[in-house]
């Protein structure tokens, strides 16, 4: 396989919007700068993650950007922007979410996430308390950021079209999805199954070794500020690409695949890429 490099995303503060870039480096930790911030609550001391919207989806209608280098900033649903080390983030934060949360950048001893199963809020809706699950943060990545199991996720633009073409609206934004290099292809889609074990050459320099499909949750069907909720975006891949992510784990909707870096590089726009 060979593509280009169509897309980079980068989220400065785990589970806010993000922004997009031309160009970053990439290390053994991600992208730099990305999710080295997160929101944690105060009381049980869990990592706030819009996997449980319930609690969290309003997570989706902050903004931040910045970051190594810079400073981080975080933009509000009215405009407002604010710092993370100002005196008055946390208690901004606590009052816009209803939830007493600090912004941080040390990861918790033992880092907690909740993750409400994608089957329950689709039938259920967003707004009611399902069934949660718990787990760890970062299984496949070094110490030091708040990614969900490896340091940087892949999705393809035939595997975006191929969920756009099983949706109503005809079309899928690839901000449900949150990946972090968007990878132009010509195929069938979800070919990222048949990447895991393999190397990604993009760029001059950058390696990355795929290890596992991205099973998704309830994120892709949320509102992602002003993109509009669509349970489409987890039912057309529940239809299409059911399957085991890791061993021991049961079949699940799947869409792109999370990696590791084997050699750090700065890749851009337009940089080709090619499946080892």
């Amino acid at each position: 396989m060979t593509g280009r490099l169509a897309g980079i995303r980068r989220y400065p503060v785990k589970s806010l919007l993000g922004e997009e870039l031309d160009a970053v480096e990439v290390d053994v930790a991600g992208l730099a700068g990305d999710r080295r911030l997160a929101l944690v609550h105060r009381t049980t001391g869990r990592v706030a993650s819009a996997k449980n919207p319930h609690r969290w989806r309003a997570l989706l209608g902050l903004r931040a950007t910045g970051g190594d280098p810079g400073p981080v900033r975080v933009t509000l649903p009215d405009g407002r922007t604010i710092a993370p080390d100002a005196d008055a983030t946390d208690e901004v934060l606590s009052r816009l979410l209803g939830e007493p949360v600090r912004l941080t950048g040390t990861v918790p001893a033992d880092a907690v996430i909740e993750r409400s199963r994608p089957e329950a809020v689709l039938a259920e809706g967003v707004a009611t308390a399902v069934q949660v699950d718990e787990g760890r943060l970062g299984a496949a990545a070094p110490p030091g950021s708040f990614v969900d199991f490896a340091p940087v996720h892949l999705v393809s633009t035939a595997t975006l079209d191929r969920i756009g073409a099983a949706v109503p609206a005809g079309v899928v934004d690839p901000a449900r999805y949150r990946p972090n290099l968007v990878v132009a292809t010509a195929g069938a889609g979800f070919e990222e199954n048949d990447w895991v074990g393999r190397e990604l050459h993009i760029g001059d320099r950058l390696v990355l070794r795929v290890v596992a499909p991205t099973p998704r949750c309830a994120v892709p069907t949320l509102a992602h500020g002003e993109l509009p909720g669509d349970q489409d975006a987890l039912r057309a891949p529940a239809r299409l690409n059911r399957v085991v992510p890791l061993p021991g784990l049961a079949a699940q909707p799947c869409v792109g695949a999370y990696a590791q870096v084997v050699r750090p590089g700065r890749v851009r726009l337009g940089d080709p890429v090619r499946l080892a």
